[in-house]
C-alpha cells in the first residue's frame, strides 16, 4: 500500500538539443473497423471509447450510441474510417432488457440517483399488463432531466449536476416492442424492450410507475442490440486487452477483433465497380451507371471494387454521387459475423 499523500519521486525528462525537454508521444495508427463492446456497468461511453483507442492505439475512434454507466452491454465503437458509418448504426433499433423497481421515484430515473417520491401501492401482473400498450407505437417522452440533450447548447446532466432547474420538452419515440418477462418479487418487474432513435429506457421505468400510480424507477439495465449488432457479437474490455497482449506478441492480429468498416451498412444496398469508376469516386467525381445490367433505383448504396469499400453514395438519374469516400490504408477489420441472435430478441427489418 502506498502513501498517496507523499510526493511521488520526480523522473527527469531526456534533454533534447538546446536542453528542452523531449515530449514522449504514445505512436498511433490508422485502424478501421468496429469493435462491439460489453460495456460493464459503471463505465461511461466516452471512458469505453478511450479504453478502446488506447488498446489499438487508434487514430480516430467514436461510439454509436450514449449507453449510461448504470448500464451494460452493447455498445458499438466505430475506429478509423469506420466512424463515418456511425448514423447508420445510431438510427437502428436497440433492444433492451431492464428491472423496474417499483415504489421509489429518483432524480436520475435510475438506481443511482436520490429519492424523490415513495409509494406503497405495488402493482399486480394484471395491471401492468393493461398498461403496455400505452408505451408501444409511437408515444410522447419526456428525456431525464440527467441526459445528453442540450439545453441552449448546455448538456441537461451538466445543468441537473449544478442544481438549476431543468426543464424538457416531450418528444415522439417509438417503442416496437414492450414485453414483461418476469416478477421476481413485489417491488420488481423484469422487461424486454425495443425502441427507435432518442427513446430513453429511464423514462419509460418513470412513466408507467407514474401510470401504475406506485412509482418506480430503473434498477439494472443491459443493452443487448444496436441496429444489426447484437449480444453474441460482444466483446469485453479483458478479451481485446487479452487479443491486443498477443498481438504484441505476434500471435495472432488485432484485425480478428474488428468487424469490418462495412459492416454498419448491412441495411443499405451494395453496388459494385470497376476500378477506374472507384478511382473516380475516390476523386469526388460522379460515375454514370452503365449498360444493360445496370441497376434501374435511386438511394443510398455503399461502393465497393474488387471486394474493398469505396465509397458512400447516392444513386440519382442513373448517377453514382459520392458522398463520402473511404481511405482504408492501414489495418482493417476481419472478423467474421456471427449470425443470428443467441436469444429470442431478434431485430426486424423496418419498413
Amino acid at each position: 500500500m502506498t502513501d498517496e499523500s507523499a510526493p511521488a519521486p520526480r523522473v527527469a525528462s531526456p534533454r533534447g538539443q538546446g536542453g528542452q525537454r523531449q515530449q514522449f508521444r504514445r505512436e498511433k495508427r490508422d485502424i478501421h473497423g468496429w469493435v462491439i463492446l460489453d460495456k460493464p456497468v459503471g463505465m461511461t461511453s466516452t471512458h469505453a471509447v478511450g479504453a478502446v483507442k488506447r488498446l489499438f492505439k487508434a487514430k480516430r475512434a467514436g461510439h454509436a450510441g450514449t449507453l449510461d454507466p448504470l448500464a451494460s452491454g452493447c455498445l458499438p465503437i466505430a475506429l478509423g474510417e469506420a466512424t463515418k458509418t456511425v448514423p447508420f448504426v445510431m438510427n437502428g433499433r436497440k433492444i433492451y432488457r431492464f428491472t423496474v423497481r417499483w415504489g421509489e421515484e429518483r432524480d436520475t430515473d435510475d438506481a443511482d440517483g436520490q429519492i424523490t417520491a415513495t409509494s406503497d401501492l405495488r402493482p399486480a401482473r394484471e395491471q401492468i399488463l393493461a398498461q403496455i400498450p400505452r408505451f408501444v407505437g409511437t408515444i410522447s417522452q419526456i428525456p431525464p432531466r440527467f441526459s445528453a440533450v442540450k439545453v441552449e447548447g448546455e448538456r441537461a446532466y451538466d445543468l441537473a449536476r449544478d442544481g438549476e432547474t431543468v426543464t424538457l420538452d416531450a418528444r415522439p419515440i417509438e417503442v416496437h416492442r414492450l414485453t414483461l418477462v418476469d416478477m421476481p418479487d413485489p417491488d420488481h418487474a423484469e422487461f424486454t424492450a425495443e425502441c427507435g432513435k432518442g427513446a430513453y429506457v429511464r423514462a419509460l421505468a418513470r412513466d408507467m410507475g407514474r401510470a401504475l400510480a406506485c412509482l418506480g424507477h430503473i434498477a439494472a439495465l443491459r443493452r443487448t442490440a444496436v441496429g444489426s449488432f447484437a449480444e453474441n457479437e460482444l466483446i469485453s474490455l479483458e478479451q481485446l486487452t487479452s487479443i491486443c497482449h498477443r498481438a504484441a506478441a505476434g500471435e495472432g492480429s488485432l484485425a480478428d477483433a474488428l468487424l469490418p468498416v462495412e459492416t454498419a451498412l448491412d441495411d443499405i444496398p451494395a453496388l459494385a465497380v470497376s476500378r477506374a469508376d472507384a478511382a473516380r469516386l475516390q476523386r469526388g467525381q460522379a460515375v454514370l451507371l452503365r449498360g444493360r445490367d445496370a441497376p434501374i433505383f435511386h438511394g443510398a448504396v455503399y461502393v465497393t471494387a474488387s471486394g474493398r469499400l469505396v465509397a458512400l453514395a447516392e444513386v440519382d438519374r442513373g448517377e453514382i454521387v459520392p458522398k463520402r469516400v473511404f481511405n482504408l490504408a492501414g489495418l482493417m477489420g476481419s472478423r467474421t459475423r456471427t449470425k443470428g441472435h443467441d436469444d429470442v430478441d431478434r431485430i426486424q427489418p423496418q419498413g
